[in-house]
């Protein structure tokens, strides 16, 4: 099974093929998956930020 990140550097999609892991997002398991890395990136970080247990 083909898995897909995110490049960081380039903000595209990528295969396996692609950039080094440590500039990219991932892996996921489709191409629709990994074009929304970065939002998924700042609905996650906006959970947490208003999350009781982590504002003390």
């Amino acid at each position: 099974m083909t898995k897909y990140w995110f490049c960081l550097n380039h903000h595209a999609v990528e295969g396996p093929d692609g950039c080094d892991y440590k500039d990219r997002l991932g892996p996921y398991e489709s191409e629709a998956e990994a074009a929304r890395a970065l939002e998924k990136v700042k609905e996650r970080n906006e959970a947490w930020d208003n999350d009781p247990k982590w504002n003390d």
